[in-house]
């Protein structure tokens, strides 16, 4: 049987990378690999802490930094990533080869796959963060004609835009499991101490900056909302998450900072998902809600409005009209329409196609 690693910062965490890594990992099951996790941290097959975000010396900037990684230690990393490997016949690198948050550690990887079968499965690239502009490491290119790489993207906006930095790349939109069960409203609501007639707001993401909370809190604020943020601060976004929700209660919001029990129950509990984000490399939540029937509230990032285009009727953060009324008169049309779109473009089935298209067309199959 062919093995296939995906390798990663973590993996088997509740990140939209690692959610989608899972998505991944079960489609290549069922095309036939074997498969061995390999990640910095997390619940894996092989454990290489040097993989882990912030593990090096200014880890956020990289090699940028004062402290930059030697060359010596970067080959050594490489080393062992091949002895983590070994025996593989492919690889799936997820996002780390894409954003600096452990660039010696991609440059590692890098090496080590110097001339293999690798697939390098971007979300979101250094260029689409502020932070990381003058990084121009990433992702890394091919310095063999062997052509054993391949560049996959997670939207058509982000593979324009590695065409247009001399990258090929495909693009394969994220998959979601359509024929995951409803959630248990009534427990999860008495869980957390939710009135059967409590209006509740769901915002399912990890707090950082472009996650955009004020806006969320301020449409929470509007609808007359309980507001409920089920993801820790992340990013040194602590301190200002706990501002914020301190003057939400003082405003009078009900404020819920708790996890989910789980993911179907989480939107099971809610009545409707906000994501007013600045900035996503796809969005999963307002697609978890078309799949268990909820309708969402999104912001107008870039790629939103090219999932938009797949024919999805979401309501506009900057317009609560539209919202209020169907809150006041559910038109159950639209979820229906919603979660179509889902089964017709966004499913495990269509993702697990155009992967194994790529892999044919790579002579990849196992």
């Amino acid at each position: 049987m062919s093995t296939c690693a995906v390798l990663s910062f973590r993996l088997g965490g509740t990140d939209g990378v690692s959610i989608v890594a899972d998505t991944w990992i079960a489609a290549l099951h069922r095309i036939g690999f074997k498969v061995r996790t390999v990640a910095g941290e997390g619940n894996v097959d092989v454990v290489l802490p040097d993989l882990a975000i912030g593990r090096w010396p200014d880890g956020a900037a990289g090699l940028h930094g004062p402290q930059a990684a030697s060359d010596a230690a970067i080959d050594h990393l490489a080393t062992q990533v091949r002895e983590a490997l070994d025996g593989v016949d492919l690889v799936v690198v997820e996002n780390l080869g894409s954003i600096p948050m452990n660039l010696p550690a991609a440059l590692a990887v890098a090496r080590a796959r110097k001339g293999l079968p690798t697939i390098w499965h971007h979300h979101d690239p250094a260029w689409q963060r502020d932070r990381y502009s003058d990084v121009t490491e990433l992702p890394p290119q091919e310095s063999t004609p062997s052509g054993q790489w391949r560049h996959v993207t997670i939207n058509e906006l982000t593979c324009q835009q590695f065409a247009d930095r001399g990258f090929d790349a495909t693009t394969i939109y994220n998959g979601f499991d359509v024929h995951t069960p409803l959630g248990d409203r009534g427990r999860e609501r008495a869980r957390l101490g939710f009135a059967e007639d409590e209006l509740v707001m769901v915002h399912p993401v990890r707090a950082i900056e472009r996650k955009n909370v004020p806006r969320a809190l301020d449409i929470a604020e509007r609808l007359g909302a309980t507001y409920w943020i089920t993801g820790p601060a992340e990013e040194g976004y602590g301190e200002i998450l706990d501002h914020l929700l301190t003057n939400a209660r003082v405003r009078g919001i009900k404020v819920v900072h708790e996890p989910s029990a789980s993911l179907p129950d989480m939107y099971a509990a809610s009545d409707v998902v906000v994501f007013p984000s600045a900035w996503e490399g796809f969005g999963n939540p307002p697609i978890d809600a078309a799949i268990h029937r909820r309708p969402a509230i999104v912001g107008d990032y870039p790629v939103a409005m090219e999932l938009r285009s797949l024919g999805f009727q979401w309501f506009d953060a900057d317009d609560l009209e539209g919202i209020n009324a169907w809150i006041r008169n559910p038109d159950l049309a639209l979820l229906d329409h919603n979660r179509a779109v889902v089964e017709s473009s966004l499913s495990l089935e269509v993702m697990q196609s155009a992967l194994r298209n790529l892999l044919d067309e790579a002579g990849w199959s196992p």
